[in-house]
């Protein structure tokens, strides 16, 4: 069992202390916002991810987690720092590393003896060797440490299942000891481990990430060739995945990738490729298929309804995701703003989303469930493809109806089955 501070309790910094507490180590979470850090240590969690409250329950009650926002009290014992704190866009696109520094700094101003630092964060390719300056600049004393980079490739809904059952755990440093040493706090995982350099282990994030928007924004493309010549893109998914080099993982077509992760790395990829005097075509072309996608689904209505002006639009899902209260960079806001540029009345719901929304944008009405949303409706709008939408009662979601116009951003109903139902129906490319 080792001791391990975390700095940074967002979503991968409270689901990493938290899973690292399971695997039977003495985390201690550390966060400068106080009042966060009063509610997580009362145990009340302060994302929402599947599984998170009862894991964070047990590692409380056992003794293993604690929170602070006092580095002095969580640094000196601790033998591994992960530091996980956000790196959000910069003007430019860049991510922004200012809280990795702030982080590291602090770190090298708490430390007591020899430590590894570990960098979970997304950052830019050479952000380790910036952080082993910082922390060297600013020790008290002479005290021997080590960077290693560990990214994380946790999905938001499933994050504790993806920590839990990784395909693969990532370790890059300057010292090969040192990254074995972090790969140890993960032993009792049955996962494979990749040893590598800092360097390389900081562009496999970027580059995983980067490839999976572009499966996205691939299917997308394919969607609306499809609309064109009468074809189906959910049986083109799935002939495609059926070839073993394809595989049929992020082929799903629809209103395109959010979160805090894509669109981010995506663009910050492409920054970085410049700043280094390379043209990042493809990765240009990934980003501007995936903004196309968020005005298609409004073009549809529009085409559909004969206009948007006074027609009253529900929006069913708000969270980039099914699973996550996460807003960040969430179609369901590009879609609304522009709904509400074309002057419709825009009414909204979510499962955990609508609190997180409504501190942000209050021009909207939002409503207790979708029934709610699709009375006096002139069209509802899936923007996210949680469970529950699934499960709806279709003929008094059309009852309800002023008129029974669908059009499916996640493509989750059938659109025989809609058309049969009596509405009128249009997901993405559907023949």
């Amino acid at each position: 069992m080792s001791a391990v501070a975390v700095v940074g309790t967002g979503y991968v910094g409270l689901t990493t202390a938290v899973c690292l507490a399971e695997l039977g180590h003495r985390v201690t979470g550390v966060d400068i916002d106080k009042a966060k850090m009063a509610r997580l240590r009362s145990g009340e969690p302060t994302i929402y991810e599947p599984g998170l409250d009862e894991l964070m329950a047990k590692a409380l009650e056992r003794g293993r987690l604690a929170f602070t926002s006092d580095y002095g009290e969580a640094i000196p014992e601790a033998d591994f720092v992960f530091i996980a704190v956000g790196t959000p866009r910069g003007r430019r696109g860049e991510a922004d590393t200012v809280f990795v520094k702030q982080a590291a700094k602090s770190i090298a101003g708490a430390m007591k003896k020899t430590m590894t630092i570990v960098n979970k964060s997304t950052v830019p390719i050479g952000t380790g060797n910036i952080v082993a300056r910082i922390v060297g600049e600013n020790l008290r004393d002479e005290i021997p440490f080590y960077v290693v980079s560990n990214p994380e490739f946790l999905r938001e809904g499933s994050a504790i299942y993806d920590f839990m059952h990784p395909d693969r755990l990532v370790f890059g440093s300057h010292d090969e000891p040192a990254a074995r040493a972090v790969a140890g706090l993960y032993s009792k995982l049955d996962t494979k481990i990749l040893i590598t350099d800092l360097h390389t282990a900081e562009m496999i994030k970027y580059a995983s990430n980067a490839f999976l928007a572009t499966r996205i924004s691939f299917i997308n493309e394919m969607a609306r060739i499809c609309e064109r010549v009468d074809a189906d893109v959910k049986v083109v998914s799935e002939g495609m995945g059926m070839d073993r080099r394809i595989g049929p993982l992020f082929l799903d077509a629809g209103i395109g990738y959010g979160g805090s992760c894509f669109p981010k790395d995506v663009k910050a990829l492409a920054r970085m490729a410049e700043t280094m005097g390379y043209h990042p075509e493809l990765l240009d072309a990934v980003m501007e298929i995936n903004l196309d996608q968020r005005t298609l689904v409004v073009e549809k209505l529009r085409e559909v309804l004969g206009g948007l002006r006074d027609q009253v639009v529900g929006v069913l899902g708000l969270a980039y995701k099914p699973n996550t209260d996460d807003i960040r960079e969430a179609p369901a806001i590009d879609v609304i703003e522009n709904l509400l540029q074309k002057g419709a009345d825009v009414r909204a719901y979510d499962p955990k989303a609508m609190p997180l929304l409504k501190a942000r944008m209050n021009t909207i009405r939002y409503c207790d469930d979708p029934y709610g949303v699709a009375t006096g409706a002139d069209a509802l709008l899936i923007i996210t493809e949680w469970d529950e939408f699934r499960q709806l009662d279709l003929d008094r979601l059309k009852s309800l109806m002023r008129r029974p116009v669908i059009v499916d951003g996640r493509n989750i109903f059938d659109p025989k089955t809609m058309r049969d139902r009596g509405f009128v129906y249009r997901g993405v490319g559907r023949s």
